[in-house]
């Protein structure tokens, strides 16, 4: 299963690793804000948080995991200085990570 590899690349903040669990096809659907990004603007924008001191992930938990689909749950603070309750739906292909949606409650 990809979860727990996912949360080791973000602990590690190896983005490179990270990454290369994304298919080539990859899509990220944002609904909090109606945008969708492929893999290189996806891959820019972890790059971006994840080499910011200022990112910061708490209480993430794997709701849901099995061959074709992962469900997690986490709080988060980006380098931005905004909060987030963030829930992601990670469909799977072959193993990889092919689309997440991801939705987002700001908190205060």
């Amino acid at each position: 299963m990809l979860y727990d590899k996912m949360v080791k690349t973000n602990e590690t903040r190896d983005v490179d690793a990270f990454l290369s669990m994304i298919d080539e096809d990859f899509v990220m659907v944002s609904h909090q804000n109606q945008t969708e990004r492929s893999k290189q603007e996806f891959a820019e924008m972890v790059r971006g948080m994840m080499s910011s001191d200022s990112l910061e992930v708490t209480d993430q938990r794997c709701v849901y995991e099995n061959d074709d689909i992962l469900v997690e749950h986490s709080f988060m603070s980006f380098p931005d200085g905004t909060k987030e309750a963030v829930l992601a739906v990670w469909t799977k292909r072959n193993n990889k990570f092919i689309k997440v949606e991801t939705g987002a409650t700001p908190l205060k």
